[in-house]
């Protein structure tokens, strides 16, 4: 039988990352779910093989020319894989960008509503072509359809740009303390450390006195320093330090106020964006009132409403309002031709939003921006795409679609999934969700361990045959003895209680919510039911301004005299834009008793392949220190900064450090290969000739954490990062594994080891947003493990979680809904896992209280 025709994916010798050369048939036209713990090699498997070979295999039949335009990953390392149909990936994606990007363009919705204005559109009543200058009579062609985007020139609302807000520097914040000298930091709205003092220098050299009270300066010259648009550049002569020599250098001035903008507009570092806003003004636009759209846009009506009111409807809402709209009045009158257009146009958007709303996603509104969205949701919105495109016999790789789901929700998720295997495609999602691997048709299980310890396929075949695999851990965590996850044997008693009240912002409505000290907290509840907006957004921002920034650390920043955190931007929790909703605390108690903020997320530790593992944790550090006491460096007059390959002395001068070179070659695409000089190595050959054990600090970063640990036994301050990296089950990634290539869970727990290696300060409140997110139930008792040793020495953890193990190993659950957007956003349950599984009537209760008797049943 041809290979094409025996309904199987084979894979012969694929060795992508730390396969073993796997052979592996694999069924078409079924749901198959790729499984192992994390680093096992499920993803190496499913996307970095599968998916890479059959995008290859598309690229191929693309013009030369147009392959330029597609982003083009390099082939994958496999012998051969026959049966293989054409594929489409739906990957998590973090959330972010701006406002401009809404529910409604990622999932299209947002086209055909402005189609339907466009050409179903009617006037408010009582209002003629004569009120509106330039707008189109009543029977006349309507406007086009990009005049109903904030985002086109023509559509946006010209006073705002289409934001909705106007954002301006508040000129009054700009000067902190006048009585005090430009030198002695008067001026507030500027950056620290060199670059402020560059500023104050070149100040000088143009004439200002800066050492005199600000106030004393002639107010026309206190004007333009603090505003001015021009930027002179000048040679500053720094003034000459006993200990070092300072060169002069040409500087460029900028006020503070051209300073707040740019770096409010242009920063991706989450501290400095929040510092330039704390110098602005933020007010809804006085001309479109924030609707972002100009007023001959909203002039047109659909059944008496303008687009900005149907794009800030719950889809669930909006469905219902073009039901109404279908046989309103207004259509009905307009002419035969526009009317059959809007009946149609209805017909189509009712089957996208059908079709959302099937997913669970009928609480978000077409108007809110992804940036507000987990990485979950917008995969679904991606999957909703593809539920309508009708394609048959494609492959679909899912990653991880369970993600940031409630138990209710994945049962949605899962007849879509099936929805897609029924039209005649095939699934292939990588899932650690036992109610997925429960419902899957075929099972690819990867081990045992991770990286060098997996790579294996210990299960390929139908579910219910998974108990068979006797190396698997998957098998084990779905047996009926799965262990129990990390805890105290009963729940701890709060002492002292943190609390907010009249919690107002998105669907939360002058909401109460308590919050033990002492303990750990899981918030609960079904997808969009506010439990982000409760924790991330209310809880977090009131012990922020609390703390007033004395101790807050957004994103576990790591340690500023690292050579390595020059070339790596905070990743930081997100600075939510300005234009979104504000989320606002009537009053709280119990904030005395926080000493520090800590918010830990899924977020990137760094976004080029310069930042990984061992400078993000300050690891980095004692390595190069070590390297630099060695009596070879010492000979050489090296110190721990040649060690570093992002400077000049140290690195490589051909690839800069980066250990691989880029190829371009014009119509194929751009190849990457190691480094001709370096082979890899990131280092010149002079720091190359320093040894430790015979190993150069290039060796080093090539290790695992496994074996970085018992080579660097001696070595204190690297043991302690390496001993919790490992613990937390991240033995397997390399030293100088690239951020880039780092998953969410991963990047989440680096994260979390940085925060863990540092001497306690005070009682610390940790946030945590969906952390088993992506997780193998056996890394998550791992990472649940840590967690509780953390509210052992006295500190307080709060997590946002659906993981219905972590929920039953808290202290205290706080359930939100009873469902999503305008439907929750209530407290509907608080107590112990026990009494909120026992005694509430919610969706949480029922799944927290299934999984409870079943752990009771096994002991």
């Amino acid at each position: 039988m041809d290979a094409a025709d025996d309904g199987l994916i084979r894979v012969r010798g694929a060795a992508e990352h730390n396969l073993r050369h796997v052979d592996v048939d694999v069924p078409r036209d079924r749901v198959v779910a790729f499984t192992g713990v994390s680093g096992s090699g499920k993803s190496s498997l499913a996307f970095a093989t599968i998916y890479a070979e059959a995008q290859q295999r598309y690229l191929e039949s693309v013009a030369p020319y147009a392959r330029r335009l597609i982003d083009q990953g390099a082939a994958p390392r496999v012998g051969e894989i026959t049966g293989l149909p054409p594929a489409v990936a739906l990957r998590q994606q973090h959330s972010g960008g701006s406002t401009r990007s809404t529910v409604g363009t990622v999932s299209r919705v947002s086209n055909v509503l402005r189609m339907l204005y466009s050409r179903a559109g009617t006037y408010p009543a009582g209002r003629t072509p004569e009120d509106l200058a330039g707008t189109f009579p009543r029977d006349a062609a309507p406007l086009d359809s990009d005049s109903f985007s904030p985002n086109t020139a023509v559509g946006a609302c010209r006073t705002c740009s289409g934001l909705g807000r106007l954002h301006t520097v508040d000129e009054s914040k700009l000067v902190g303390d006048d009585s005090l000298s430009i030198r002695e930091g008067a001026v507030a709205a500027w950056p620290g450390a060199w670059q402020g003092k560059n500023y104050r220098d070149i100040l000088a050299e143009l004439g200002v006195d800066v050492d005199v009270p600000f106030r004393t300066l002639p107010a026309a010259r206190r004007e333009w320093l603090l505003t001015t648009d021009e930027q002179p550049t000048v040679t500053v002569h720094p003034i000459r330090e006993a200990h070092r020599v300072q060169r002069s250098y040409q500087g460029t001035y900028m006020s503070p106020r051209r300073w707040v903008l740019h770096t409010f507009a242009t920063s991706k570092a989450a501290h400095l964006r929040a510092k330039a806003a704390s110098f602005m003004t933020d007010e809804v636009c006085p001309t479109c009132h924030g609707k972002r759209l100009n007023p001959e846009a909203l002039a047109v009506t659909i059944a008496g409403q303008d687009i900005s009111v149907a794009t800030s409807m719950p889809l669930t809402q909006l469905s219902a309002f073009l039901t109404a709209a279908r046989d309103h009045p207004d259509t009905l009158a307009l002419p035969a031709e526009r009317r059959q257009a809007a009946h149609a146009l209805i017909g189509g958007l009712q089957e996208q939003l059908g079709t959302l709303v099937d997913l669970g996603l009928g609480y978000l509104a077409t108007g809110r921006a992804t940036s507000t969205l987990s990485s979950g949701e917008l995969q679904r919105l991606h999957l909703a795409t593809q539920l309508r495109s009708g394609l048959f016999g494609v492959l679909y790789v899912l990653d991880e679609p369970s993600a940031g789901l409630h138990a209710a929700d994945t049962e949605l998720l899962l007849t879509a999934l099936r929805r897609l295997r029924r039209a005649g495609n095939s699934v292939f999602v990588v899932e650690h969700n036992a109610q997925v691997l429960a419902s899957a048709d075929w099972i690819v299980d990867m081990g045992p361990g991770a990286g060098r310890h997996g790579g294996r396929v210990l299960h390929n075949g139908p579910a219910q045959r998974l108990d068979e695999a006797r190396e698997s851990v998957t098998a084990r965590y779905l047996a009926s003895t799965a262990p129990a996850v990390p805890g105290p044997e009963k729940p701890r008693q709060p002492q002292r209680w943190l609390r907010l009240f009249g919690v107002t912002g998105h669907n939360l409505r002058d909401l109460d919510a308590s919050f033990p000290l002492g303990t750990l907290t899981a918030v609960t509840g079904v997808s969009g039911s506010g439990k982000s907006t409760l924790v991330r957004r209310a809880l977090a921002d009131t012990v922020r301004d609390h703390l007033h920034g004395e101790e807050t650390e957004e994103d576990l920043a790591r340690n500023p005299s690292s050579v390595e955190a020059a070339d790596e931007e905070e990743a930081g929790v997100p600075v939510w834009d300005l234009a979104e909703d504000r989320v606002t605390v009537r009053s709280s108690e119990g904030l005395e008793h926080v000493d520090r903020l800590v918010v830990v997320d899924q977020k990137p530790i760094g976004r080029t392949p310069r930042s990984n593992l061992a400078t993000y944790t300050g690891l980095f550090d004692s390595v190069r220190k070590l390297f630099a006491a060695q009596p070879s460096a010492r000979e050489l007059g090296y110190t721990a900064s040649r060690f570093s390959f992002n400077v000049p002395q140290g690195r490589c001068p051909h690839c800069l450090g980066d250990g691989v070179v880029s190829i371009e070659l014009l119509f194929l695409p751009t190849e990457t290969s190691p480094c001709p000089v370096c082979a890899g190595a990131r280092y010149n050959p002079g720091t190359l000739m320093v040894r430790y054990r015979d190993r150069t600090i290039a060796d080093v970063l090539a290790m695992s954490v496994e074996e970085a640990l018992d080579f660097l036994h001696d070595v204190p301050a690297a043991v302690r990062i390496l001993r919790l990296l490992a613990d937390i089950g991240l033995g397997y990634l390399t030293l100088g594994q690239g951020a880039t290539t780092l998953s969410g869970g991963e990047a989440q727990r680096i994260k979390l080891v940085s925060e863990l290696q540092r001497a306690p300060r005070g009682h610390s409140l940790y946030l945590l947003d969906e952390p088993t997110s992506g997780l193998h139930p056996a890394d998550i008792d791992l990472l649940v493990g840590q967690l509780q040793r953390l509210v052992d020495t006295g500190n307080t953890v709060v997590v946002v979680e659906h993981d219905l193990r972590t929920v039953a190993a808290a202290d205290w659950v706080v359930d939100l809904g009873p469902g999503a957007g305008d439907a929750g956003g209530h407290i509907v349950a608080e107590g112990t896992p026990e009494t909120v599984a026992r005694d509430a009537a919610t969706p949480t209760a029922e799944h927290l209280g299934r999984h409870l008797s079943s752990a009771a049943g096994l002991r």
